[in-house]
């Protein structure tokens, strides 16, 4: 009898060595004020700047593969006014992809390109949002059975009831994060950097949340209110204790490296402005 090949293991958490990521370019990327951050750069009088930001983001890109992680780029549209935020889309489990529900109509004609690259690299859409709105900004595994989902200003209780109705049969546990929609995403104001520690604002999270940090014994490194939209949290972890991170947010950043973190810096600045950072612009898809 012939083997009968493994299933593919994709995303298992958030902290073990990132293999595979999709991106892409903000080379047609347009300031919309859909966000509070960039809205408070457009009542200034500033613009998106594509040049800078293209150059700032290959940055990103150039820290990838400096440090063994894979960059599948996707084709940017013109159409696609914030396509280059990868993260928003969905997100990535184990068995696969899980396709949400963009609360903007700006967005809603991107899932259609990043899913047909998802399909092009042969990954399994496991679970879709088809009642109420999820981004993917808002979600972190808070270990291999718990799903959190940010309740905040992008994805909403129907869309949370929605994934955990789908993903019940995988053996994940959902939950909710409610907190304030000032936010934006859950990620401006928490992120796993290594196994059991995170960058987080503790008064921006709900107390029952906390309490469920506590009992997986993460270690919290504090952010102020004032550093979330300086996006003092917006740091991607790539696993073997490396994370990468604004290098204008040194003070968080020496917080990290005083754990015994090692902090790759990029030089954001203009990318700022249109709402995100490192953690926004990536969809991690292979991290076994």
């Amino acid at each position: 009898m012939a083997d009968v090949p493994a299933e593919k293991t994709y995303v298992t958490n958030a902290t073990n060595v990132l293999k595979k990521v999709l991106m892409c370019s903000p080379v047609h990327y347009r300031f919309n004020a859909i966000n509070v951050i960039t809205a408070e750069w457009m009542k200034k009088g500033d613009t998106e700047k594509n040049e800078v930001m293209v150059r700032e983001w290959q940055t990103l890109v150039d820290a990838y593969a400096e440090n063994g992680v894979e960059v599948v780029q996707v084709e940017p549209h013109a159409e696609c006014e914030v396509m280059t935020f990868a993260r928003d889309f969905g997100c990535m489990v184990k068995e696969g992809a899980v396709i949400g529900h963009f609360r903007h109509p700006a967005r809603q004609v991107e899932t259609t390109f990043y899913e047909a690259k998802l399909k092009e690299l042969g990954v399994p859409i496991v679970a879709r949002v088809n009642a109420g709105c999820m981004e993917g900004g808002d979600f972190w595994m808070l270990d291999e059975h718990t799903l959190a989902w940010g309740l905040v200003d992008r994805t909403d209780e129907a869309g949370v009831a929605n994934l955990r109705e789908q993903l019940w049969k995988y053996g994940y546990t959902v939950i909710g994060v409610p907190v304030n929609p000032d936010n934006l995403h859950l990620d401006m104001c928490f992120n796993i950097v290594a196994p059991q520690v995170a960058l987080a604002v503790p008064e921006q999270l709900p107390y029952q949340f906390l309490k469920a940090l506590d009992r997986r014994r993460f270690e919290i490194i504090p952010v102020s209110a004032e550093d979330v939209f300086k996006h003092g949290c917006n740091v991607q972890a790539i696993g073997d204790g490396r994370v990468i991170a604004i290098e204008k947010n040194k003070h968080i950043n020496d917080k990290m490296r005083a754990l015994g973190l090692e902090v790759i810096d990029v030089p954001f600045d203009q990318i700022l402005h249109a709402g995100g950072g490192p953690h926004c612009l990536t969809q991690p898809v292979e991290r076994p």
